[in-house]
């Protein structure tokens, strides 16, 4: 593919002349650089930002700065400078866009890596929303504040300066200008000690002084204390910065983590598998082949072996939870030279044993898996083993996450998660009446039958009054559906890891919930109100713009008699007229666990009959909007069998059906909260409405029978949420958990919930905050 100057000619015969004089170099520059498709994404987004009339400033740093920043970090950015440039559009002026074009090669010369650069395109886009007037002079200081402050430590800075002058303008452009003492001295807290960036290039010499050869380095966010190095694709990803550990200065701690982790790519000659290991086991068995690489290098280089002793003799931070994280740290060191000895003999005789066998395995990875078998045998039969996030605490600071080592078996998404043959899958059919009745072998057989007939109408039985299930006590259920699951601790997904049912719960009369209407009269009352604000208001003028359709002949006037005294005049002279209606779909989700059943302090009602009563007025709110919406209900047993009720769908209307539904509304079990999240985006995704809102009704935080580590859920619901924002549908949550502080911000965000501390007023509460969300 070739991509020539003239093909975008059309393009540039509009733009000003200094463009068109300054593209033939540009483009010979950028052709260096990148490959055919790069290039072409490159002019691309060139004439894009020519179609948006922004001026010729913008295009012209956006051509002179992109191949150096492509230089950096590769040609993948393109898309995302541009897509990046195209919302700021939106929201600011084409000279701030022009400033972030002037930033880029400063920040990926000073980041280093591409998807930090992503990070900060999307933390500039966050700040145009929370701090406008701070963008313009923040940008004029990247450099100075990429030189002291990591991606994350940036972040950190700029959200306490659009929190602290959030209503204070003046001080805002002072603070982002550094003109503030609070601007300098959270800067200074930020600092780090040192910046990967600082000593990269002494890195790959150092590593290469070792073993000949070059090793790929790239930094990575690192603001988690849970962070550690990893090795990915032979790419060793090091944290952006480090701290000195004690006396030891971060450039030695820098060569102690790129050594180890080169260590494992030079004596690792095949992966171990992971099949049939738990995750203690895994840990365990990673300890040993840890000391094993250590070991080959430490014979070969001396010099590593005093390093890397140096920093697990350091004094340690911070307090661990369980003493066997004391017993790893010691057995680190003891594995890394012999004669260290410790209290505690059979760990001492463990050690003796690996250091008189290691020269005969020093290239053997099964010598790793039975040491560690053994270990973790050692400590299981004392009951001393912790969960996973306990073990991984251990405060060895140079050492990676030891991903590199294992070999897992591949996923086949025809198979699926757990394969099963084809002669024992159970087969579901939909079938006739006639069928059913004239070939069906035996109607009694339980639900692991290797064929279910079902029909898409109930059965009756005339003699009983009723239809089969009514008889059996069992309501109809629906295909499986299988969702993945975010497992914090290892930073992957879990394909398939959870099964959702649809089911049905009983219903109720109707009349239920014309009384709970009739009982909340002057809330109803309220509820009209806020339709009548909310109801499409047909065509409206909008004024005050810089690419309008129509002069607007005020604004025209004040801007002739501003350049008559000699002032600079608005540029916002024209207006459109917009058509305004509302293109929303809505899904409210309500969670049904067993806690909804306790009864309310201070009232004679229970979560569950509250929570029923405000979707009551929240449906006739909507209804009477006209957007369309969808009630659904979830509970859990278990990754295995999540519940999910449909109360009402997007193409049902409000009424006795939907009424009875939610009139028979039951709770009960637990709140697998992450995969319902995802059940109901596939609904609400299905809707052709631009704007989805996920409404998610709880009192509680996740949890699940099979899960002990409360952490587990908070991050996979987090990860849900993130993962439906990039889809386009936005998660707003309604807790009725007083103590929710400690979870839901960091799940949902921190615009993104609600807490109601009285748990009575949430019928009130509810249709109020669908206005305020919706408006």
């Amino acid at each position: 593919m070739t991509i020539n100057l003239d093909d975008y000619s059309d393009c540039f015969s509009k733009a000003a002349p200094e463009i068109r004089e300054n593209l033939e170099a540009t483009f010979q520059e950028a052709a260096r650089v990148m490959s055919p498709a790069g290039l072409q994404e490159y002019m691309e987004g060139a004439r894009g930002l020519c179609s948006l009339g922004r001026g010729h400033d913008l295009v012209l740093a956006y051509l002179d700065e992109m191949p150096m920043v492509v230089r950096e970090v590769g040609e993948d950015v393109i898309r995302d400078v541009i897509g990046a440039a195209m919302k700021l559009s939106s929201m600011t002026s084409g000279e701030v866009i022009a400033l972030l074009f002037s930033s880029l090669p400063t920040a990926a010369r000073r980041l280093g890596d591409a998807e930090l650069v992503r990070g900060y395109l999307q933390l500039i886009h966050q700040m145009s929303a929370k701090a406008p007037r701070g963008l313009r002079p923040m940008l004029r200081h990247v450099d100075e504040l990429l030189t002291k402050l990591t991606l994350g430590g940036l972040r950190r800075w700029v959200n306490f300066g659009a929190d602290a002058y959030r209503r204070d303008l003046v001080k805002q452009v002072e603070y982002f200008d550094l003109k503030t003492a609070d601007s300098l001295k959270v800067m200074q807290k930020e600092r780090r000690g040192t910046l990967f960036v600082d000593v990269q290039r002494k890195l790959n010499f150092y590593l290469r002084a070792f073993w000949g050869r070059d090793f790929f380095l790239r930094p990575a966010e690192a603001d988690s204390p849970s962070f550690k190095p990893y090795i990915d694709t032979h790419i060793v990803h090091l944290p952006d910065a480090v701290d000195d550990v004690g006396d030891i200065k971060g450039l030695e701690v820098y060569r102690a983590t790129a050594a180890h982790a080169a260590a494992h790519l030079c004596y690792t000659t095949r992966s171990i598998s992971a099949e049939q290991l738990s995750p203690a086991q895994m840990f365990f068995i990673g300890l040993i082949e840890d000391a094993r690489v250590e070991y080959c290098a430490g014979e070969e280089f001396p010099g590593l072996k005093r390093l890397w002793k140096s920093l697990l003799q350091a004094e340690k931070q911070g307090e661990v939870e369980h003493p066997t994280v004391l017993r790893m740290e010691e057995l680190a060191l003891m594995l890394l030279e012999p004669g260290n000895r410790c209290d505690d003999e059979q760990v001492n005789a463990f050690a003796e044993k690996f250091h008189a066998n290691i020269e005969a395995n020093r290239d053997n990875g099964g010598f790793s898996w039975d040491m560690g078998m053994e270990l973790f045998n050692i400590f299981a039969a004392r009951k001393d083993v912790p969960s996973l996030r306990i073990l991984e605490s251990t405060r060895l600071q140079y050492r990676d996450d030891n991903r590199i080592v294992w070999e897992f078996e591949e996923f086949s998404w025809e198979q699926g998660a757990e394969y099963v043959p084809a002669s024992q899958r159970q087969v579901r059919k939909t079938v006739s009446v006639m069928e059913m009745v004239n070939e069906l072998d035996c109607e009694l057989a339980g639900d692991d039958a290797q064929e279910v007939w079902r029909l898409e109408t109930p059965f009756w039985l005339d003699q009983e009054g009723c239809t089969i299930n009514e008889l059996e006590g069992k309501e109809p259920i629906s295909d499986p559906c299988h969702y993945h699951e975010w497992d914090y601790q290892v930073q992957l997904h879990r394909p398939d890891w959870v099964t959702l049912h649809e089911r049905r719960q009983s219903r109720a009369d109707p009349g239920i919930i014309d009384d709970i209407l009739i009982e909340h009269r002057p809330i109803a009352h309220r509820i009209r109100q806020i339709i009548d604000m909310l109801q499409p208001e047909g065509v409206q003028r909008v004024r005050n713009m810089e690419d309008g359709d129509e002069i607007d002949i005020n604004a025209a006037v004040d801007a002739m008699i501003s350049i008559r005294m000699g002032e600079h005049p608005n540029p916002r002279i024209t207006m459109r007229n917009v058509i305004k209606n509302r293109d929303l779909a809505v899904v409210v989700l309500l969670d049904l666990s067993e806690s909804t059943n306790e009864t309310v302090e201070g009232s004679d009602k229970t979560v569950l009959e509250l929570t029923r009563e405000a979707c009551a007025l929240v449906a006739t709110a909507i209804n009477g909007i006209g957007d369309p919406f969808a009630i659904h209900g979830f509970a859990s047993d278990g990754r295995h069998d999540v519940q999910y009720y449909r109360f009402k769908d997007f193409n049902e209307k409000f009424g006795d059906m939907v009424k009875s539904r939610l009139a028979g509304m039951q709770g009960g079990l637990s709140t697998r909260m992450g995969a319902a999240m995802r059940h109901a985006a596939q609904h609400l995704l299905k809707q052709p409405e631009r704007r989805k809102l996920l409404l998610l009704v709880t009192d509680g935080e996740p949890a699940d029978i099979d899960e002990r580590d409360p952490q587990y859920l908070r991050h996979d619901t987090k990860k849900a949420v993130e993962e439906l924002y990039t889809r386009g549908v936005m998660s707003y949550c309604l807790t009725l958990d007083a103590n929710a502080d400690s979870y839901v911000k960091r799940i949902f965000g921190a615009n993104n919930y609600t807490i109601i501390d009285q748990v009575e007023r949430l019928p009130e509460k509810l249709p109020v905050l669908f206005a305020t969300l919706t408006s």
